[in-house]
């Protein structure tokens, strides 16, 4: 049984006369289109989206979503943000990457690829992919006020900003973290990484009584033992401020990972966790909340240290999960409880059996996700 092919859509594309050079990697349609988020940064690279894309072809068959592996990646210079605010600055500008990019792929949309939120992109960017292709379920993630009306349902987007990825991550933690036999309230907590997932993560973990003491970014950190209350989290959000505004003892960049704490969540960017920085860390609990926050080789490494994982597929689930829901029409009730079930249910079942053989929990979780694809694959 074929449980896996080699990249069905493998592709880059430019806008010579913009600057805009994009990829689009879909491994495989076999089971629905390819889904995965769109990010913009300075180094993406094909190969970097092309290891993503594999990632987002585990986690959706692992949660049973009918869709295929996929993710995509616009070249986003540096320099643009340094125009923001001034008349056809940075977001003038994003919005012609975005658009420009929508025109390049829209053969393959959204038949074979189906876009998300990823690293610097959101709900208008979303909006803006939907309106270039001119279809509504071009792109899920879209501003809840963006409908369409079919067959008399009236389908609203779900937006990223609602925060389901980080919500999941609180789950996977809380799974886990129970099955060890932690208590919240005596349960510290580092985060690093503060965008989207990383504020959710904090805000719904200090809801249930974990302590948040330690918080990144890649130029400082913020340490308060006594920990960060929900309320301050959330005036973060409602705000749109950064960790850095929140009180408590700033620490240069690197010494977040030799700070003592229980659990890790990794909620930044790609390979953060790397040879300089692995061998310092001290959490018992790892629950990878960014995509990919370290090589295989590093990850088994900790596992042999006897440091409890949970998979970045796993833990991070919440926003395909989302997608599922708003391309299916649930409400953010419904979604949110959906994200809950599934992400509770694969932690449960992958954790389980990493913890009680303690086998590798990234071959664990492969293998479940394996065997949920042949079944997909009929």
């Amino acid at each position: 049984m074929r449980t896996k092919t080699a990249p069905e859509i493998y592709v880059t594309v430019e806008d010579k006369k913009l600057g805009m050079t994009g990829f689009l990697v879909v491994e495989s349609t076999e089971v629905g289109p390819g889904k995965g988020g769109m990010r913009m940064t300075s180094n993406v690279t094909l190969e970097e989206v092309a290891r993503l894309a594999d990632t987002m072809t585990w986690k959706n068959s692992l949660f049973e979503l009918p869709f295929g592996g996929a993710k995509s990646g616009i070249v986003w210079p540096p320099s643009a943000e340094a125009s923001a605010g001034k008349p056809g600055g940075s977001d003038e500008l994003k919005e012609k990457f975005v658009r420009s990019f929508a025109r390049k792929i829209k053969e393959y949309i959204p038949g074979k690829y189906v876009a998300g939120p990823d690293v610097n992109s959101g709900e208008r960017e979303m909006k803006w992919i939907s309106e270039e292709v001119g279809r509504w379920d071009a792109s899920t993630g879209k501003p809840s006020n963006f409908c369409e009306t079919r067959d008399g349902k009236k389908f609203c987007g779900l937006p990223h900003e609602l925060g389901s990825t980080g919500f999941g991550v609180a789950i996977a933690l809380e799974t886990t973290a129970k099955m060890m036999n932690l208590d919240p309230e005596s349960t510290t907590v580092g985060i690093h990484g503060f965008g989207n997932v990383g504020t959710f993560a904090a805000k719904h973990l200090s809801e249930r009584g974990y302590k948040i003491v330690l918080l990144a970014g890649s130029k400082e950190a913020t340490y308060r033992p006594k920990g960060f209350t929900s309320e301050e989290i959330q005036d973060v959000i409602d705000k749109k401020q950064t960790f850095s505004d929140l009180p408590g003892k700033k620490l240069p960049p690197e010494k977040f990972w030799s700070t003592p704490v229980d659990v890790l969540i990794p909620a930044s960017v790609t390979n953060v966790i790397n040879e300089t920085n692995f061998e310092a860390i001290r959490s018992r609990l790892i629950v990878e909340g960014g995509n990919i926050p370290m090589t295989v080789a590093i990850e088994e490494q900790l596992h042999r240290r006897g440091k409890v994982i949970v998979p970045d597929f796993v833990a991070n689930g919440g926003g395909i999960i989302s997608s599922y829901a708003e391309l299916h029409g649930f409400s953010p009730d419904q979604m949110f409880k959906l994200v809950e079930e599934k992400i509770s249910h694969a932690t449960s079942e992958v954790m389980k059996k990493s913890m009680a053989d303690s086998h590798y929990s990234r071959d664990v979780a492969i293998k479940l996700a394996k065997t949920n694809l042949a079944k997909q694959l009929g």
